[in-house]
């Protein structure tokens, strides 16, 4: 009998419902904390949708803004749009924390974000 791995991967969403900025804010700190000082999970994955005026949305704007204030305890930040299995850099990646399933890796996804967590 075998056991299933744990996933690498923490999915936060911070768009449904949607959130005032303090509180994404809070959130993802808080979560990230976490994350640091768990061994295995080292992908925050952050749903933030899109928006509906088909350039990102304000809470987009929120997260990669915090994501670029906190880029020191990241060893990478992808966009949606870069997390394909194609991306050289989402290849190491892949392979330093372990080969993963993920339904968004197979089709660029403009209403995540990826943080390789240090």
């Amino acid at each position: 009998m075998s056991t299933r791995a744990e996933s690498p991967i923490f999915t936060i969403d911070v768009a449904h419902p949607p959130l005032p900025q303090q509180e994404v804010e809070s959130l993802l700190l808080s979560t990230l904390s976490q994350l640091s000082n768990h061994p295995n999970t080292r992908i925050l994955k952050i749903v933030h949708g899109y928006g509906s005026t088909g350039k990102g949305g304000k809470t987009k704007e929120v997260v990669l803004n915090w994501t670029f204030r906190n880029r020191s305890r990241f060893r990478r930040v992808f966009k949606g749009e870069e997390y394909t299995p194609f991306n050289r850099e989402v290849q190491e990646m892949r392979t330093e924390v372990g080969l993963f399933e993920d339904v968004d890796l197979r089709t660029p996804n403009p209403g995540i974000t990826i943080c390789w967590v240090r």
